[in-house]
């Protein structure tokens, strides 16, 4: 279990650092989103990954951490508000430059 999860974050930031390096607006994006939730599990496989243990402690003498699960929980909340900020301050980008360039210019008008 904790193989498939070190290689599901180093998927997702990999993959995330990639988009993010990329000219495009979209890509970025998608990029820091999965570079969020790369983060986002990383955060939650910090509380030990336990199997059908309650998040509380009770009666019970095996139980999982309710920290992470807290934080993780904040961060997808934060991680959407961002997200659509981002997304709308692209859009409004694109249409008053004309370009989806993250530097906004269009490298292929110098060739033409």
């Amino acid at each position: 279990m904790e193989l498939l999860m070190a290689i599901t974050i180093g998927v997702l930031t990999a993959c995330g650092i990639y988009l993010i390096l990329r000219a495009r607006t979209f890509p970025v994006v998608l990029g820091l989103t999965l570079l969020s939730h790369g983060v986002n599990l990383f955060l939650f496989s910090m509380g030990r990954l336990t199997l059908a243990a309650p998040a509380v402690l009770g009666d019970s003498s095996h139980h999982a951490d309710p920290l992470p699960q807290a934080l993780v929980l904040t961060a997808i909340v934060i991680g959407f508000a961002m997200t659509a900020f981002v997304v709308v301050l692209a859009l409004r980008a694109a249409v008053e430059l004309r370009s989806d360039h993250v530097d906004g210019a269009d490298p292929d008008e110098d060739l033409r």
